[in-house]
């Protein structure tokens, strides 16, 4: 008798921390959609999440007709790096086998933007779009 209460109260046990951890992953996988999700804007380019560096919290390139902005989500905040259109120096793209990394350097900095794991044609595309940006921000007409 005492046998049957003791394998019942250990199968509940076992009912709750099941359903504890199916709540602490549904909360995990939550927070990485939320962390994950695509930026606002006309021209965002997301890394591969099957890119090193990229696999939960892929990051995010925006590029607007005056500056170009790198995203990386982290789990507690982002880190955001920014270049006005007028400070672009270079744009470098290594293409791998699959991905692309992108490099794009500043007139007046040491480091520059680099993001790793996007599509080749994304990565051209980003090159036409900020050469695009920057003749129409030295010829005097906003985009």
């Amino acid at each position: 008798m005492q046998t049957d209460a003791a394998a019942t109260s250990w199968s509940s046990v076992g009912i709750y921390a099941a359903a504890i951890l199916a709540a602490v992953f549904a909360l995990l996988v939550a927070w990485i959609v939320v962390k994950g999700r695509r930026r606002p804007g006309e021209h965002v380019f997301r890394a591969s999440r099957l890119s090193r560096g990229n696999r939960l919290l892929p990051a995010q390139v925006v590029i607007s007709p005056t500056s170009i902005t790198l995203y990386k989500p982290q789990w507690i905040g982002k880190l955001e790096e920014s270049i006005h259109m007028a400070h672009v120096a270079s744009i470098r793209i290594d293409t791998h086998l699959i991905f692309s990394d992108i490099f794009i350097e500043s007139s007046g900095g040491q480091d520059p933007i680099a993001c790793h794991g996007h599509r080749k044609g994304d990565a051209v595309r980003m090159k036409d779009l900020i050469e695009r940006f920057q003749s129409e921000y030295y010829k005097g007409k906003p985009a």
